[in-house]
């Protein structure tokens, strides 16, 4: 396997891994993904930026055959699937020396067991230099992780950001053909694992505008030649603007809380609030968590299970709790049938959101008219919030 070009003395040595579709045993890969490794040739030194997954060792070292030299590799960031393959590299080269930040260093060292004397530390906004081309490094803490840092390319204005820009897709085109495509991958691997940062890469994102940037070189998906199109989208994120939707993740035993899901749905319809729902018993949980990037409101429906939420329902609540979206407004409906406490199990998991929350909807049994007239009352209640609140 050979290196692919990117640019004059830039190439491309990553590995394609078409074939998963779990990452972290968590999140879904409907479309596989990428480990993007990057090779910089300088007059003088030669830098391999990031590495690959373990899984996917066998690939980086065919495309690294005919390198003969290394003297760094850069690890902007500690996880596996970017610096699992840094101790075979530096088996094969004995000279190279692992660039990292400070945080970094202890983490290489205990998850990799990378010897202290082979890895050097670099401050933020620290240089090195290859000869003829020059790395500036920009720590970015908290974009996902607190040792995690960015790569720029003086003289071709390449910014390597690791996981910041990427997107879970796999594709043998190391550029992107139609944005569209990669935007929604780019979508669903921001609200997997960036969304929790939302306000720490709203401040990576003010100070990338100091850069003049061609291309955007992520550590997993495609390559942006067109950055200002995955910017502008992240800046859209990470905004705190809201859209008129309603989130509905639900579960239905036998029927009573489907029905209460139908009729609320078509009743927000009415008055202009678009609906996203999600069976939970089937969903893709990373189109449940795409869908939460911008909502205004999330309505969380489930039948009682010994007292409790349904088990799918407790880990949708743990899981939106855990994202921290920008969600303003939430609310619970479902159906019992002799009791329970779902309603503070579930409202006492989503501690992490800043929610105002509408009075639930508990039904015992299938819905009465009485019951669709208190879902006509939620309605109205979110319609009439959204529109006080501009959303």
């Amino acid at each position: 396997m050979k290196p692919k070009k990117i640019k004059e003395d830039v190439f491309w040595v990553g590995a394609v891994d078409w074939d998963r579709r779990l990452f972290d045993s968590l999140v879904p890969l409907p479309d596989g993904t990428s480990y993007n490794a990057y090779l910089i040739y300088g007059s003088e030194k030669t830098a391999l930026l990031d590495t690959v997954d373990p899984s996917m060792i066998a690939v980086l070292m065919s495309r690294l055959n005919d390198v003969k030299n290394i003297d760094f590799i850069i690890s902007h960031h500690a996880e596996q699937d970017h610096s699992g393959a840094i101790p075979y590299v530096l088996e094969k080269y004995k000279n190279a020396k692992v660039v990292a930040t400070a945080k970094g260093k202890p983490m290489l060292v205990e998850h990799l067991h990378i010897p202290e004397e082979r890895i050097i530390t670099v401050n933020d906004g620290e240089t090195l230099s290859l000869g003829n081309k020059t790395l500036e490094f920009i720590h970015a803490p908290w974009v996902h992780w607190p040792e995690t840092m960015f790569t720029y390319l003086r003289e071709d204005k390449i910014l390597f950001t690791c996981d910041l820009f990427g997107s879970h897709f796999a594709t043998s085109d190391i550029f992107y053909s139609e944005y569209w495509h990669v935007c929604d991958a780019a979508k669903r691997y921001y609200a997997e694992v960036m969304m929790p940062f939302r306000t720490t890469i709203r401040k990576h994102l003010e100070k990338m505008k100091q850069y003049q940037i061609d291309m955007i070189a992520p550590s997993h998906g495609p390559v942006h030649n067109d950055p200002e199109c995955i910017i502008q989208s992240h800046r859209e994120w990470v905004s705190d603007a809201l859209s008129n939707t309603v989130v509905i993740p639900y579960v239905t035993m036998h029927g009573s809380t489907q029905l209460m899901v139908n009729y609320l749905t078509e009743a927000l319809a009415e008055k202009g609030v678009k609906v996203e729902r999600f069976n939970l018993a089937v969903t893709d949980t990373g189109k449940l968590a795409m869908a939460l990037v911008d909502a205004a409101t999330i309505v969380i429906g489930s039948p009682t299970v010994l007292v409790g939420a349904h088990p799918l329902v407790i880990s949708a609540a743990f899981l939106a709790n855990a994202l921290k979206p920008k969600l303003k407004f939430a609310s619970i409906i479902g159906s019992y049938g002799w009791g329970g406490k779902m309603v503070e199990q579930i409202g006492g998991m989503l501690s992490n959101l800043k929610l105002e929350m509408f009075a639930p909807v508990i039904i015992k049994g299938q819905p009465k008219a009485e019951d669709y007239q208190a879902l006509d009352r939620l309605a109205d209640e979110i319609a009439s919030k959204h529109k006080q609140n501009n959303i």
